[in-house]
């Protein structure tokens, strides 16, 4: 019997290490919630968890990106609404005044009504901006606006494009009606009835610019459910690898428990083998 070295003590100590190392391990998962706290518990599922991770943020950006699009888009839609009622307006005082019931005085309100609201439409087409950014013409009011170019997803190419828009006098044919009206506000009964086919021609590209918005949205809530969908999926395939699973490491963070105790009895008896010496010398 040698006692200088206690191999069997040694063993047991070092399998309570080992168990010790264990229940740190666990407890950590348990108190974390996750399966993977650093590199060293899975290397590469740290890693494909990571790009999941990444992939599911840059996923959720591109729904914001789509959401404040389709904000964009309602706050141009609803202006050149408010810009259509103008243009129904507008026809209808021009058939008033295309007629021989209407006398010359009345023209000549006419004529300033109708100035006034072209005035307006203009006006609309100038302030009509979303962060700064003029939606339906360009700053001045005189220009079509530039193309929108929605980033809907998470790649550089996953974009929706929306032409430009060119909603006021200019861009709606509108300026041959203004400048007949002329600075006095004056409208003869001929220009009237030339003003009802140049106001039918812009209800049409109205309509039609609207019409553009409208599938534009449609396009972009479509692309923004599709992301929900592809975010949801993303992050559970990240919670499989990252996250723990409660039961099966509440299970051995149990067995830990109990290995460490028999360990711990080991070590005592594996220390009580010595004390057998002590009775050859007696």
């Amino acid at each position: 019997m040698r006692i200088n070295t206690n191999v069997s003590s040694l063993t047991a100590q070092e399998a309570a290490t080992n168990t010790t190392k264990s229940i740190t391990g666990s407890l950590e998962k348990l108190s974390t919630g996750l399966k993977i706290n650093k590199a060293s518990d899975d290397a590469s599922g740290l890693a494909i968890a990571d790009k999941l991770r990444t992939q599911a943020t840059s996923i959720n950006q591109g729904i914001a990106n789509g959401n404040s699009a389709v904000s964009l888009l309602q706050i141009a839609d609803k202006s050149m609404g408010e810009q259509s009622n103008i243009l129904d307006t507008v026809k209808a005082k021009l058939i008033q005044a295309n007629t021989d019931t209407t006398s010359d005085e009345g023209r000549m309100s006419i004529g300033k009504d109708i100035k006034k609201l072209l005035e307006q439409l203009n006006n609309i087409a100038k302030q009509t901006n979303y962060n700064g950014r003029n939606l339906i013409s360009d700053s001045a009011g005189t220009a079509g606006s530039t193309s929108h170019v929605f980033q809907v997803g998470e790649k550089a190419t996953n974009t929706i494009k929306m032409a430009a828009v060119t909603s006021n006098t200019t861009g709606l044919a509108l300026t041959t009606l203004s400048a007949a009206i002329g600075s006095s506000g004056t409208i003869t009964k001929g220009n009237a009835s030339l003003g009802q086919t140049a106001i039918d021609t812009a209800i049409n590209k109205l309509n039609g610019f609207r019409g553009d918005i409208g599938s534009t949205q449609n396009q972009v809530e479509s692309a923004v459910r599709n992301l929900m969908t592809q975010a949801t999926n993303v992050k559970a395939a990240e919670s499989i690898i990252r996250d723990v699973d409660y039961a099966a490491e509440s299970a051995n963070f149990n067995k830990q428990n109990i290995v460490a105790q028999a360990g711990s009895y080991a070590i005592s008896q594996a220390n009580a083998v010595q004390q057998n010496v002590s009775r050859l010398l007696q």
